[in-house]
């Protein structure tokens, strides 16, 4: 399964080079975020077919067997000696850095609970900053997600039947 889709992320690849677009310039013919062209691309996030021709128009490489292999829902993975990678290994370190201070906001904010990592969108933005030099603006927008009581007359797979 791996190799295949090693295969097939090679190929994606490919097309967006030769396509000589950036992700922000296809997410900007798509409607898309970056990061999600990213994803689709690395075979990380499931084409819609709404998208499928969007994605098309923007990559006229895509052949009809891509399109149906990002069509199916991907196998979600990441190698381990990917966190040794430095870009990947300082936004980790700054998640961990800030992340107690974050999740304090989010109960302080929203009460016990948590960000979705299924319903998130996400973007990479340049801007300049006060100083005149680049930063990077890494946008994680998610869905918060309410911890629930545990009563066992909620469990649905608990119900009590009913006695007439």
């Amino acid at each position: 399964m791996a190799s295949k889709n090693m295969s097939i992320v090679e190929k994606l690849q490919e097309v967006k080079d030769k396509s000589g677009k950036t992700y922000t310039q296809i997410a900007e013919q798509t409607g898309l975020t970056n990061v999600y062209v990213a994803q689709l691309v690395r075979r990380q996030a499931h084409l819609k077919p709404d998208t499928a021709p969007l994605l098309r128009a923007a990559l006229p490489g895509l052949t009809d067997n891509l399109v149906n292999e990002m069509s199916k829902p991907p196998f979600r993975s990441y190698h381990p000696n990917l966190l040794q990678e430095p870009a990947i290994y300082r936004l980790n370190e700054a998640v961990m850095h800030f992340g107690e201070s974050i999740k304090e906001i989010i109960n302080e904010d929203f009460g016990d609970g948590i960000m979705s990592a299924i319903d998130v969108y996400c973007s990479v933005d340049k801007v300049k900053g006060a100083d005149g030099n680049d930063r990077v603006v890494v946008t994680i927008d998610g869905k918060y997600l309410s911890h629930s009581e545990q009563k066992s007359d909620s469990m649905l797979s608990r119900a009590k039947a009913t006695v007439n």
